[in-house]
């Protein structure tokens, strides 16, 4: 069998499904404990790995949360943005839509401008030095309730960054149903935003029923169970309606049992519109290129397989036409390149 590896690497790749915080590299987040003594975050790199091991879905968020306080200055926010940026060019990268939490900064003392400002000179950084384009999803923690739902929607509206080009809502599942969050979503459609929550990843597929009715949803983060509605699937197939599925995260988070069950295969088979992400990388100890080989087996792909994949991030993405026509066109140069050098 074709070693994929090397190909992969290379590939120019979009990514659709990935935390800002949740990207922090090993690396930065023990500088950061280091810096933040009173933090229960380990500040050796290796040490880590045993941190980052989940017993499931709360137990992750938990140690996602511990995580976020480390960010506590908008210095820290810029260090951390643009340190994400420089990972996604090392995997060839060129276009990705960062989930943001602005709640969870501004509500542990970051002024909500410099937030701002740290993260879009982050951007412009990332694009002017490393060649990554970066844009904003700025997401709802569900399980900070309605609170953090009208401070994300004033802050989204009424500080709008310039890369703000979505509206989101993450965390827990269970327990936080998604049509509270009607009149939030509302508001941020009605400025212009593009609607793509969370739903299905740790509940059933009325949870994506419920985010594409009462959210108005365009893509879907996760929608895992969504499988186990056929109703579901044909009608995200029929309406070209995305999953960003993250399967290695899937496992971690226990969300899926085993890698070999995961239902990615049927939401293909199903004709559904699929892209493949990395979700929180380092915390899942992958990141996109190896969820392109996860996907590669679980789903039989070559090459030309493989950059079809990546074509489907960037038809799925929020980056302007003119963008998506060079990234598919660098995408199809890149994959003609590599086969014919390959003789095939």
């Amino acid at each position: 069998m074709t070693d994929l590896t090397p190909f992969v690497s290379g590939l120019p790749k979009a990514e659709l499904h990935v935390h800002h915080v949740g990207s922090a590299s090993p690396r930065i987040v023990a500088e950061l404990a280091a810096h933040h003594p009173d933090s229960k975050v380990p500040t050796d790199p290796e040490a880590l790995a045993d941190y980052f091991t989940f017993t499931d879905f709360r137990h992750f968020i938990e140690v996602y949360l511990s995580v976020v306080d480390l960010i506590r200055t908008p210095e820290d926010v810029r260090l951390l943005t643009f340190e994400v940026a420089r990972d996604m060019a090392r995997q060839n990268i060129r276009y990705a839509e960062l989930t943001v939490t602005p709640f969870s900064s501004t509500r542990r003392g970051i002024p909500e401008q410099g937030f701002m400002e740290a993260i879009e000179d982050a951007r412009r950084a990332a694009e002017a030095e490393l060649g990554v384009v970066l844009r904003w999803c700025f997401d709802i923690p569900g399980e900070a309730g309605l609170e953090a739902a009208e401070e994300t929607t004033r802050l989204a509206v009424g500080l709008r960054p310039e890369g703000l080009v979505s509206f989101g809502l993450g965390g827990p599942e269970i327990g936080v149903e998604r049509p509270q969050f009607k009149p939030f979503f509302d508001r941020a459609i009605a400025e212009g935003l593009h609607s793509v929550p969370h739903a299905g990843e740790t509940t059933g597929p009325q949870t994506v029923w419920d985010a594409l009715t009462h959210l108005r949803a365009e893509r879907i983060g996760h929608g895992t169970s969504s499988v186990r509605d056929p109703e579901l699937l044909a009608h995200l197939a029929e309406h070209r309606i995305p999953l960003e599925v993250c399967p290695t995260s899937n496992t971690a988070t226990r969300a899926v049992a085993d890698i070999e069950r995961h239902p990615v295969r049927e939401m293909v088979a199903a004709g559904v519109l699929v892209t493949i992400n990395s979700d929180d990388p380092p915390m899942f100890g992958t990141d996109l290129n190896n969820e392109y080989g996860v996907a590669a087996r679980l789903l039989g792909l070559d090459e030309r397989g493989l950059a079809a994949l990546a074509k489907n991030a960037v038809d799925a993405s929020y980056l302007d036409p003119a963008g998506k026509r060079a990234l598919a066109a660098e995408i199809d140069t890149y994959t003609n390149d590599w086969l014919e050098r390959a003789g095939r």
